[in-house]
């Protein structure tokens, strides 16, 4: 029998996707064709490495497809999609979010989605780049006036005294009618037909098997929930592990498209872009 392939799996290390690839990283789920070796990064990293084609599969903003397109295609597998909520903007005073223009807002990086949406609801303000787990720290020393806030500081932000100005997933749900698609997982396209089938089946199977076996997913995704509690990590996997993220179907696609073609409309990303996915 042929050694499997060794397909490099790229994402964050956070309690969401650690409780999505839980049957792939303890060798719950197995294939004959391929073996996983797992690297983590933060996500930002992640969007600049998939410009260069770097890993197999990886983790991806929804934002930074125009730009890796050319070399991914995404999966129907693995999105983190906020239905209703979202990336969210803090500050240490309660303000209007009509008041963003002119604003100093701490991003956790260009390529995210969650600044493209901000942009969209919001293009005049200045941006400065903070890691994403500094930007409460950097809210709370009025380094910024906002942060824009991505993963579990969405439930934490409150313990620090700040108030939230604006959900973006309330906007964007409120204003299109539609989930906010966040993050994707993407295959390389170079990669052989059978292969790409075979990582879109154990993706889907792992997700699955993290939610049939709930409390097991959940205890090996503590490790990587930062600052979190057992029921908050719990909460925060519930929001971001759903029924999008075990297959997108028709919705989410529909909801990315929808999201790069406004950002392709307002000037914010350069070139018209189709969403693809592999099935």
């Amino acid at each position: 029998m042929s050694t499997p392939l060794e397909i490099v799996c790229a994402h964050s290390p956070d309690s969401d996707d650690a409780f999505m690839f839980y049957g792939l990283a303890t060798k719950k789920i197995r294939s004959r064709i391929v073996s996983f070796r797992h690297v983590l990064e933060d996500i930002e990293s992640l969007n600049r490495k998939a410009t260069e084609g770097l890993y197999e599969l990886t983790a991806i903003s929804y934002h930074a497809y125009p730009y890796v397109a050319d070399k991914y295609v995404l999966m129907a597998s693995g999105s983190s999609v906020g239905d209703g909520y979202g990336p969210m903007v803090v500050s240490t005073r309660p303000f209007g979010p009509d008041e963003l223009k002119g604003k100093k807002i701490a991003i956790p990086g260009t390529m995210t989605t969650a600044f493209l949406t901000l942009k969209l609801f919001q293009p005049d303000f200045e941006q400065v780049v903070i890691p994403f787990d500094k930007i409460i720290e950097a809210v709370k020393d009025h380094e910024v006036d906002a942060g824009l806030i991505i993963h579990e500081g969405q439930l934490t932000y409150g313990h620090g005294g700040l108030h939230s100005v604006l959900d973006l997933g309330k906007w964007f749900r409120s204003k299109y009618d539609l989930p906010l698609p966040l993050g994707a997982n993407a295959l390389r396209r170079n990669l052989a037909p059978d292969v790409r089938a075979e990582c879109s089946r154990l993706m889907k199977e792992s997700i699955q098997y993290s939610l049939d076996h709930r409390e097991q997913a959940l205890n090996y995704a503590m490790q990587f929930a930062r600052d979190l509690d057992t029921a908050l990590a719990e909460q925060f996997v519930g929001m971001y592990v759903n029924h999008f993220t075990i297959d997108g179907g028709d919705i989410v696609p529909r909801a990315a498209q929808k999201l790069l073609d406004l950002g392709f409309e307002a000037g914010l990303i350069p070139h018209k872009t189709t969403v693809e996915v592999a099935r």
